[in-house]
């Protein structure tokens, strides 16, 4: 009887769940048997290996192979088993040697004819290998995202002939360099080609200094998605710290292009179609959605309202902490979601509420039935709502040129610089999410009391109100104050206004 062993890993959200393929074969009827809670796509993976050897001119003995996957309890998703179970196989048949393939963990799917195809995870699973003081076996399109580990041996093979001649010793694999980073320019989208909509791009700017949430109620045509889409053009590039958490994310969904980390704040916008599962993330498999693949960039909701109810208001828990986490049966998967909100929404189902000569039949409770599909609570995580109105013609012709976003954009690094320099390495790496007691400090004696004042008469939630203070904070740094005075606060308040048709919020 031979048993040969080799590790895997399973996915917990972006952690790596260490697994152990173990291969026995014994006396007895032929049969190619796994086990360990495996799913479908793992459980077709005999077939695959069974192919892939045949490739190679091998066949499996006519004994009893029994496949393990351990521990048993955990469930195991993905074709990412193949290479291992195959791995685990020809050591336990002493083709390669069984103390070689201990040294390694490996991932990789496995076509009909050897080759090693690439699979989602490889970099949440080359940290893994890295902290267990393994080497990684892993698919050559990917030897780069794996070497980003650092200290780590990486094997990345084209094929699983390949490897074979590797531990043969007739043919070497050369260690994968990490490729260069993501470096996308930022968006073409300049914020100079909005004509007019002063106080709509003074939003945007205060919004991007502070990574605050943002809500925009107009007519169709007034400028609302373009306005969206020069957000990620005013946005900094990622810490590494924050790139490593994004590219994470964006390897366990097998969207990491070319094992480029991604330094640029991702920018999402799914369509008001999206159900629950495609927004919070889920589906068969527990995989990231929207608001996790925009984790620390910008998720933008088109037409607010058209999103299906349930969805709307599952978005509210990571709205406050940050994450998500997706509860099944036997296990529970939580996703980072550290996202900014962008919404955009007509002020009715027409669009025209308000405009006399256009507005439908049924205003102004039109604009109350839709916008009660918006919950109290949900409006009251954003921190900035501004109404966004057409622009005359007269004005879109002969209006001059503003501000382009790379200038806007140096005034947002530097209220970004400022609030790392504030806050330290161990704090909020934002307005967004400075807490209270990181805020009160620095509020002076005028700009307390009109905030005291507003929070009474406004009947401000305590969300609302500290919300406010964030936003103060953030024009504060726009303006190079280092505490916030009474005019901060009151442009503040000015952009918390209430919607149209709905008390304040």
């Amino acid at each position: 009887m031979t048993i040969a062993r080799i590790a895997t890993f399973a996915f917990a959200g972006i952690d790596p769940v260490p697994v152990e393929v173990q291969v026995q074969i014994a006396p007895g009827l032929p049969a190619f048997l796994l086990v360990g809670l495996p799913d479908k796509a793992v459980t077709e993976s005999r077939e695959r290996v069974r192919a892939a050897l045949t490739g190679l001119g091998l066949s499996l003995p006519p004994k009893r192979v029994l496949v393990n996957l351990a521990p048993a309890d955990i469930a195991k998703e993905g074709s990412h088993f193949d290479l291992p179970i195959a791995l685990a196989l020809l050591a336990a048949m002493d083709i390669i040697p069984k103390e070689d393939a201990a040294g390694y963990a490996a991932l990789g799917e496995l076509s009909l004819d050897g080759s090693i195809v690439p699979v989602a995870g490889v970099l949440p699973a080359a940290l893994g290998a890295s902290a267990r003081d393994l080497g990684l076996i892993c698919p050559a399109a990917q030897g780069g995202e794996a070497a980003w580990a650092g200290r780590i041996e990486v094997l990345a093979a084209p094929d699983i002939h390949s490897l074979l001649n590797h531990f043969k010793g007739v043919q070497h694999l050369s260690p994968p360099a990490p490729p260069a980073p993501d470096t996308k320019p930022r968006s073409t989208a300049c914020l100079s080609e909005v004509k007019g909509q002063e106080s709509a791009k003074r939003a945007i700017e205060i919004a991007a200094a502070g990574g605050h949430n943002l809500l925009m109620i107009g007519p169709p045509g007034a400028g609302k998605s373009m306005l969206a889409a020069r957000m990620p053009g005013l946005l900094p590039d990622l810490s590494p710290a924050e790139a490593l958490e994004v590219s994470l994310v964006h390897s366990i969904a097998g969207m990491l292009e070319g094992g480029r980390l991604v330094m640029r704040p991702p920018f999402r916008d799914p369509h008001h179609s999206a159900s629950m599962p495609a927004l919070i993330g889920g589906g068969a498999r527990a995989k990231p959605g929207e608001i996790s693949l925009a984790h620390r960039g910008v998720l933008f909701l088109d037409e607010w309202p058209e999103f299906p109810r349930p969805a709307l208001e599952a978005l509210r828990q990571p709205m406050e902490t940050g994450r998500t986490t997706i509860s099944r049966v036997h296990a529970h998967v939580t996703y980072p979601a550290r996202f900014q909100c962008i919404a955009a929404m007509n002020p009715c189902r027409c669009g025209y509420l308000g405009d006399a000569g256009r507005e439908c039949g049924r205003a102004p409770r039109c604009g109350e039935d839709y916008q009660g599909r918006l919950s109290g609570p949900l409006i009251d995580r954003m921190d900035l709502t501004i109404e966004v109105m057409p622009i005359p013609a007269a004005e879109l012709t002969r209006a001059p040129a503003g501000e382009t976003s790379a200038t806007v954009a140096a005034r947002v690094q530097a209220a970004r610089d400022a609030q790392r320099a504030r806050y330290g390495a161990d704090g909020p790496p934002n307005n967004a999410e400075a807490e209270l007691r990181h805020l009160q400090p620095l509020l002076d004696a005028e700009a307390e009391a009109l905030l005291e004042t507003a929070a009474t008469r406004l009947r401000l939630s305590s969300r609302g109100h500290v919300r406010t203070l964030r936003v103060a904070r953030s024009i504060a740094d726009l303006a190079g104050s280092v505490t916030i005075r009474r005019a901060h606060v009151a442009e503040a308040l000015a952009f918390r206004h209430r919607m149209p048709g709905r008390a304040a919020a």
